[in-house]
């Protein structure tokens, strides 16, 4: 079995368009969420979201591109550009056979959907852009970081609701693992906040209307965000041949299905799910020192994941940290593990716990240490980030210092 490290992230999300800038946003327990920008925001009962304000296609793209990628694909192609760049890798060669792609994504190209739908039905139009298709399809993003940087290997994409850049990044970590890849560059993105795509989550009433507050007393409901996280995964021998600097060493993953609900999440799910990456990491449950939980500020979701945690680490569980970072950038779906991971790094290569922000009352059946408001230096060796979807799909990752 190989040893699989990370030697390159990138990111744009609502807290920061680079890595720097949103680790120091979640150092300063910042908070990215505010009232959105949309057409027809007027329409909508939720008008808050994690979005990524300013955002200027054409400082990064021209007019050509800008007609073939969706906003989750020109997220993704910001992000890896940082990722590829920070690991110094260039692609030819066996290499390029030898590297892969896996992106994990919901929605897909939901900006694209819901633009050519208001163009049909609503403007009484019959015909569309021919580019609509490779616009919209769950894979483009995937698609376009393959053929920008030669990447010849395996390569999908992965939908599993919210854990799907778990799912995509554990995918990932299986390659290399077992010597089917040694480069795989992956994460996850999502731009879910148009009016079709914010609507949609209305009908489920599980969002906040003024904003994420995981484990506390007082929360009501989750916040969507959009961005994209992207990592360069690598076989540890190649890293280290050729100097690179390595950000920390991914140990293990396991993923479970509840097989219970299409909405509600299990204890027993989760815990598994839990359990099986520390096993598969091989370290021993007092080695755990923080968890980026999925904390969507849910009473359900926050209360079956403290249970999980709770049942997994037993007594361990009380000198656990654990933080949401989904109060400051919101849930960003289909992305949001990817961006959770950033702040799993941060903790092993920089000491710094994030916080959960917005924690303003205690609750018993969520009475863990959830690292409340404040960021906290702490020396952690190996981390979790945990990603429960709907349709009851778990993933964990477990990552090292190295």
């Amino acid at each position: 079995m190989k040893r699989v490290v990370i030697t390159g992230q990138g990111t744009v999300n609502a807290l920061g368009g680079t890595v720097p800038e949103t680790l120091e946003a979640m150092r300063e327990g910042r908070c990215g969420i505010g009232p959105l920008d949309i057409r027809d925001v007027d329409r909508l009962a939720i008008r808050i979201g994690g979005q990524v304000l300013g955002y200027d296609p054409e400082a990064h793209f021209n007019r050509q591109q800008i007609a073939l990628y969706d906003r989750f694909t020109q997220f993704t192609l910001i992000a890896a550009a940082e990722a590829i760049g920070q690991s110094g890798l260039s692609f030819a060669g066996d290499l390029a056979a030898q590297s892969g792609v896996v992106l994990g994504t919901a929605g897909g190209g939901m900006q694209t959907s819901d633009e050519n739908y208001r163009s049909v039905y609503e403007d009484g139009k019959n015909r569309v852009h021919p580019f609509v298709v490779p616009k919209l399809m769950n894979n483009a993003a995937c698609s376009h970081v393959c053929m920008n940087y030669n990447l010849k290997g395996p390569s999908f994409t992965v939908a599993t609701a919210c854990a799907s850049s778990n799912h995509a990044m554990g995918q990932a970590f299986h390659m290399i693992r077992g010597g089917a890849a040694t480069v795989m560059v992956t994460g996850g993105s999502e731009s879910m906040l148009c009016f079709g795509g914010v609507k949609a989550w209305e009908g489920l009433r599980v969002m906040s209307r003024d904003a994420c507050r995981p484990f506390s007393a007082n929360r009501n409901g989750m916040v969507q965000g959009e961005g994209a996280a992207i990592f360069v995964f690598e076989e540890y021998e190649h890293a280290r041949a050729r100097g690179a600097e390595i950000l920390a060493e991914v140990i293990g993953f396991a993923m479970t299905s509840d097989a219970a609900d299409i909405v509600m999440p299990s204890k027993q799910g989760a815990a598994r799910a839990i359990k099986g990456a520390v096993q598969d990491a091989r370290v021993s449950l007092s080695d755990v020192g923080y968890i980026n939980a999925h904390g969507t500020g849910t009473a359900a979701n926050d209360k079956t994941e403290c249970a999980a945690v709770a049942d997994v680490f037993g007594p361990h569980a009380d000198s656990l940290m654990i933080s949401s970072t989904k109060s400051m950038h919101g849930h960003v779906i289909g992305g949001t593990g990817a961006i959770e991971l950033l702040a799993c790094i941060m903790a092993l290569r920089d000491g710094v716990i994030a916080p959960t922000i917005g924690y303003e009352e205690p609750d018993p059946e969520c009475a863990l240490d959830v690292v409340p408001n404040t960021a906290r230096e702490a020396d952690v060796s190996v981390v979790l980030s945990n990603a429960f979807a709907f349709g009851g799909l778990n993933a964990v990752l477990a990552l090292r210092r190295i």
